[in-house]
């Protein structure tokens, strides 16, 4: 059984304006509770109990954040190992502080919320890397994951065409693989080393897997999200 998570937390979270301005957005409450805590429980319950943190911006709060509510979870200082953001920067940059880990893993971005089940339906120990995908109505907003069979064949990011809907969620499964190709890529058109960019070489590879996902998956970017992911637990509350 696969129980060690990486999250990758060190950005503010620009898109979040005045509200990360001096904490990320990791931190920002919904329902009186960091947002970060509703995707660390569901984690738990998921049964990953060896968790890694992939801080930098106000990375002290989010330190205080882990003692106040109790979570046990390692934390490492991205800006530390690699230099500030305006030197690398990247959803890659998280991977490149963890290469020393030496067995299957969780990785997953902290401003993104998924269910326990889906959480639990990528614990899978075999050989391959996983990218999980889930439909959605408007794949031109997103990296679109092209299937062949059961394997990836690459990722689209955002195509102005219809070429699928099954949208990469930013969750995956990684073999120590990764750290393979992880230092192989170079910077993307936005400036940035992009975890993408790494699958896609072990995709040609045939060593990357899809698993579709089935209940949701929820972003937290924007201001409106958080009203989005009050109303969402709310409801599930509700049905609970």
């Amino acid at each position: 059984m696969i129980t060690k998570v990486v999250i990758a937390a060190a950005g503010q979270g620009t898109r979040m304006r005045e509200l990360s301005k001096d904490k990320s957005k990791h931190l920002i409450e919904v329902n009186q509770k960091p947002f970060l805590s509703y995707l660390l429980d569901n984690l738990i319950r998921a049964g990953y109990e060896d968790i890694t943190l992939v801080v930098g911006y106000e990375s002290e709060l989010m330190e205080q954040f882990l003692k106040k509510y109790g979570y046990n979870a390692k934390v490492i200082n991205q800006f530390k190992i690699l230099g500030p953001k305006e030197k690398m920067y990247g959803t890659a940059c998280p991977l490149m502080c963890v290469k020393d880990i030496n067995e299957q893993f969780i990785y997953l971005v902290g401003d993104n919320f998924y269910s326990v089940d889906d959480l639990k339906a990528m614990n899978i120990e075999d050989d391959f890397n996983y990218v999980a995908g889930l439909k959605n109505d408007h794949p031109e907003n997103f990296g679109v994951l092209i299937e062949d069979g059961e394997f990836l064949k690459e990722i689209i990011e955002k195509p102005k065409e219809f070429v699928g809907n099954l949208i990469n969620t930013s969750l995956y499964k990684f073999t120590p693989e990764i750290f393979k190709t992880v230092f192989k890529i170079e910077k993307s058109q936005r400036g940035e080393y992009e975890v993408t960019d790494a699958i896609s070489l072990l995709a040609k590879e045939k060593k990357v897997k899809i698993k579709k996902i089935n209940d949701f998956w929820m972003d937290f970017g924007r201001p409106e999200d958080i009203e989005k992911m009050s109303n969402f637990l709310n409801e599930s509350f509700k049905k609970e």
